[in-house]
């Protein structure tokens, strides 16, 4: 197996380990600061990722690099403001997956600024991974912002529209659903804005790192 397939498959344990129980967790822990306690009882405000993981979901993304976690459950009735508390508890995933993206591009800096400096090989394929990392986060955030069930932009976006065109789009969820998975799964239509949004959101975590780009040339003399 080349380096280039170990990295891949590296890379999609990772979302299997890390990124997606992180996700979940933060669901979570959302849910529970909303008012309700399920996600406790159900064992969810965890990072093990046994708690996490949907067997079927898992298998996709390691052999497809296309899979899912195991949802938390949340009950909205319990939540303290019904339609903040179900918008907010959404967020909650990608934006954790954004504030992973955001650190592991601080520390990507400092391990180029190593590599840099050293020209060490091993540090070199640390920048890849980090690389990798932080384009996984991103493009997770980005993937579940998409406003359509199940992902979480469809909950995010509810909060913003009334209760009539939120019933309009609950009676038909499942063929707005079908329409845009096929759209993202047998057609490139979405391919150049979902790229474009995951370039400029990589770029705006660059931008507001710019802090640790004077500290790693004042270290690494680079």
């Amino acid at each position: 197996m080349d380096i280039d397939k170990i990295l891949l498959y590296g890379t999609r344990l990772v979302i299997i380990f890390m990124c997606i129980p992180v996700h979940e967790c933060a669901h979570a822990w959302m849910g529970v600061k909303m008012g309700d306690d399920t996600p406790i009882h159900q064992g969810r405000l965890t990072l093990n990722p046994i708690k996490h993981i949907d067997p079927i979901g898992a298998l996709g993304i390691l052999l497809c690099g296309f899979g899912w976690g195991k949802p938390v459950q949340v009950n909205p009735l319990r939540f303290k403001q019904y339609r903040k508390g179900m918008a907010l508890t959404a967020a909650a995933g990608p934006v954790s997956n954004l504030l992973m993206a955001l650190i592991a591009t601080v520390i990507y800096k400092f391990i180029a600024g190593a590599y840099l400096h050293t020209g060490n090989m091993a540090l070199f394929w640390l920048t890849s991974i980090f690389t990798y990392f932080v384009y996984i986060n991103i493009g997770l955030a980005v993937f579940n912002l998409i406003p359509v069930a199940p992902l979480d932009g469809q909950k995010i976006f509810a909060y913003f529209l009334s209760d009539k065109f939120n019933a309009w789009i609950e009676q038909y969820q499942m063929y707005i659903s079908l329409a845009i998975i096929g759209l993202v799964t047998f057609t490139h239509l979405l391919d150049k804005p979902m790229a474009a949004l995951e370039g400029a959101v990589f770029d705006f975590m660059d931008l507001i790192t710019f802090w640790a780009d004077p500290i790693v040339k004042a270290i690494f003399k680079v």
